[in-house]
């Protein structure tokens, strides 16, 4: 396939709230799937033990939330609301459970209400240490996979060392796949359109990590060929959009209004370990030794104020970035908890920042259009 074919199939994939692909892998493969909520799982002892991991936005704009408002307040975050209507409905149903990382306190209590609304199906919260000392934090996480590894090996294979190890192997080259695409979209952001990014990502969220790198592979191999013209727009770095995702639209409004994302903190579970995980005689200890060295600024990661912000700045830094958009969900508590702190650094970086908030509204996107045709404006002017 080229990259248009490519696109195009990323795009359906992110439109299908029937979730088509994971009925039609279990019927080749006769495994299950299970369900991740953002942002980060190690999905390496799912796929281990022969299930397919499957990383769940709730509904976006595509659902409209009808039964997620009888047990979510409206004004919580979109996401988990358009969970319990995706759920409610059975469109979810082929899903074996639900594992559901530590995002926030909304996430955290999703868990429950999963539970009791299914109580035939697995519910598990995954609480990542905030502690990054091997002995503590480290033994914490090691204690949560194993117990959870219990749990896959009933519907799935025995997770072994060797398929802990292949796995880790595969994974490793999706990570590296994605960097590459990211530093790619970097260097030539015409060339890369962050729309066609975000659907190749979505889209690796749902699709079987083989045929994810195959997939990625064959759109960078294509995509480097094609005729696209360099536009007058500034080099952007997007930040507060690692949970509940932005509409699609808002996504391509980014360089509508004359902006180039040259990196983002979309969908961070896939990228949420920045280095290789070692392949050994302790694979579950390297997967833990991965998370606790991440590089990756996080939200949901508790570090001093500099540790964050500094991973921020290097981002920016090594992006060659001219501005920082803000983008966060409406009412994320972490993401805008941590904006102040980001603003700071970046200002004394003498780096241009803009905020927004975004819900699933789309009569708000024309005036963040012209929000952020004027920020863009505004540093060509200064520039020129």
């Amino acid at each position: 396939m080229d990259s248009q074919e490519i696109v195009e199939k990323c795009r359906s994939i992110y439109e299908d709230m029937e979730f088509s692909y994971i009925s039609e892998w279990k019927e080749k493969t006769g495994g299950n799937a299970i369900g991740i909520m953002p942002i980060y799982f190690p999905k390496e002892v799912i796929h281990a033990a022969g299930v397919l991991p499957v990383e769940v936005f709730g509904g976006g704009d595509m659902v409209d939330v009808v039964k997620g408002d009888s047990y979510y307040q409206s004004y919580i975050c979109h996401i988990v609301r358009t969970m319990v209507d995706l759920g409610l409905s059975g469109k979810l149903d082929s899903l074996s459970g639900m594992i559901c990382p530590f995002t926030c306190d909304v996430v955290r209590n999703f868990t429950g209400v999963w539970g009791l609304l299914f109580p035939d199906k697995y519910a598990r919260f995954f609480d990542q240490p905030q502690n990054f000392d091997r002995e503590i934090g480290g033994e914490y996480l090691a204690s949560q996979l194993r117990d959870i590894i219990g749990f896959l090996e009933t519907i799935g294979e025995k997770v072994t060392d060797e398929r802990l190890n292949n796995s880790i192997e595969l994974y490793n080259e999706n990570r590296r796949l994605i960097r590459k695409l990211y530093d790619m979209r970097a260097e030539k952001p015409w060339q890369a359109k962050t729309e066609e990014v975000y659907l190749l990502m979505r889209a690796g969220c749902i699709l079987e990590v083989s045929e994810y790198n195959q997939m990625l592979n064959d759109y960078m191999d294509s995509v480097v060929n094609l005729d696209r013209k360099q536009l007058d727009n500034i080099r952007v770095v997007i930040s507060g959009s690692f949970c509940e995702q932005p509409p699609l639209t808002l996504i391509r409004i980014f360089e509508l209004a004359g902006c180039y994302v040259v990196d983002d903190d979309y969908i961070l579970g896939n990228r949420y370990l920045d280095k290789e995980v070692a392949v050994g005689d302790d694979p579950l200890g390297a997967l833990v030794q991965g998370y606790l060295d991440s590089e990756v600024p996080s939200s949901c990661r508790f570090e001093e104020y500099n540790a964050k912000c500094k991973k921020l700045a290097k981002v920016v830094e090594r992006r060659k970035a001219e501005g920082v958009i803000f983008a966060a969900p409406s009412f994320c508590d972490p993401a805008l908890e941590d904006e102040p702190d980001y603003d700071k650094e970046l200002a004394d970086m003498d780096v241009r920042v803009m905020s927004l908030q975004y819900s699933e509204d789309t009569r708000q996107f024309n005036l963040i259009r012209e929000q952020i045709g004027t920020f863009s404006d505004s540093i060509k002017l200064s520039e020129a």
